[in-house]
């Protein structure tokens, strides 16, 4: 059992879900009144390209992780000997997709993402985790999550396009851009990094902003359902692309194992940005599902923002 406030337990003993339990539905309900115009944005970066086209490494990833790719049999020259005839004069394209997402594109990290010693979240035994999938935690039991969606964009609080490459934010500096955080709220938070990809991929790669420790903790505190953010890892990175903290400090033994956090990453968050910028307020509705893989480690999504 971990000795520092967590939620094992909270939610009985056989809880696979965290703090997504908070998401009731009486907090979805109350969760779709923040809407107001109606505006739909997503949140989820491009899935690009195959193997004969550099495309997948023209989106902000990891280096040295393995990219998605997208094959189309129309031409006859990728998975498949040509379209599909379908009747007189009609032919069928088709699609086969491959995404590691971690690092690599949008996605959300299930409870068995990360654990330390032989536990998962909630005490669930970490052996479940095995090269054929987690009976644990998998991403199938997060099931879809409609939430009050609250933005703290911080490079635009601090008067910057982004920020610096060492920056961490901090509960305080959370609590100064919007003390309103509910249980149950996804917490999306902007560092501005993918800018960065932009003029360069090697500065890029040279190590990511992100939460504190101290910020998690902030977000742990007041009962979010999930972290969300368009890093690659929601805490920072150094050159190495590896998080400084020590284990007691890290964000995902925090988040994930500790409190059953459900966490986003490497959204795209630049239009959302400016739109709640431009009505005065960071509050919307997030909308995401990932899919429903068997003791998956986590899932691609496509985040939705209704405004």
């Amino acid at each position: 059992m971990v000795a520092e406030p967590n939620n094992w337990g909270r939610f009985g003993p056989g809880d696979q879900r965290g703090t997504l339990n908070l998401l009731t539905p009486g907090t979805v309900l109350a969760a779709l009144a923040s809407a107001v115009t109606g505006q739909v944005i997503s949140l989820a970066m491009p899935i690009r390209g195959a193997t004969s086209s550099p495309a997948p490494t023209t989106v902000p990833h990891l280096r040295g992780r393995p990219l998605p790719q997208h094959f189309m049999s129309v031409d006859g020259g990728d998975y498949a000997a040509g379209t599909r005839p379908i009747g007189a004069g009609l032919r069928m394209a088709d699609d086969a997709l491959m995404v590691t997402h971690h690092g690599t594109t949008t996605h959300m990290d299930a409870l068995c993402h990360m654990w330390a010693g032989e536990e998962l979240y909630n005490g669930h035994p970490a052996a479940r985790v095995r090269s054929y999938g987690a009976t644990r935690c998998g991403i199938e039991t997060a099931g879809g999550v409609v939430a009050r969606g609250v933005l703290f964009d911080v490079p635009r609080h601090l008067g910057l396009d982004h920020l610096p490459v060492d920056f961490r934010v901090s509960g305080d500096l959370l609590a100064e851009i919007c003390d309103d955080v509910r249980p149950g709220d996804v917490a999306v938070v902007r560092t501005g990094w993918p800018l960065v990809w932009e003029s360069s991929p090697q500065d890029y790669w040279a190590g990511q902003p992100g939460l504190s420790a101290d910020g998690g903790r902030w977000l742990a505190a007041r009962d979010v359902a999930v972290v969300a953010s368009d890093n690659a890892a929601i805490g920072g990175l150094n050159a190495r692309q590896l998080a400084d903290e020590d284990l007691a400090d890290d964000l995902h033994l925090i988040l994930l194992w500790r409190h059953g956090i459900h966490l986003a990453e490497m959204l795209s968050l630049e239009e959302l940005g400016a739109a709640c910028a431009g009505r005065g307020g960071g509050e919307f509705v997030f909308v995401a599902a990932p899919l429903r893989i068997e003791g998956g480690t986590g899932s691609p999504i496509n985040p939705l923002a209704i405004l």
